[in-house]
């Protein structure tokens, strides 16, 4: 049983936490694969915007999982 004020991390939110610090680099390495190469500051541009989403999502996923803590 969780203790009041404990924080609640189950294992959903390890693993959504890993792909989104995964994705921030991943994913703008992949476009290059598919568009050509891009410059530091559009790779830059893509980590930050993916980490931004990637932020709220997990905002939302852990503030439902949360509410349905007694």
């Amino acid at each position: 049983m969780r203790k009041p004020g404990e924080p609640i991390y189950l294992w959903i939110h390890l693993l959504a936490l890993l792909l989104v610090i995964v994705a921030t680099v991943a994913l703008p390495r992949a476009a290059e694969f598919f568009v050509g190469p891009l410059s530091f500051g559009t790779r830059a541009l893509a980590g930050l915007c993916i980490a931004v989403a990637g932020g709220i999502g997990l905002y939302l996923l852990y503030n439902s999982s949360a509410r349905n803590q007694p």
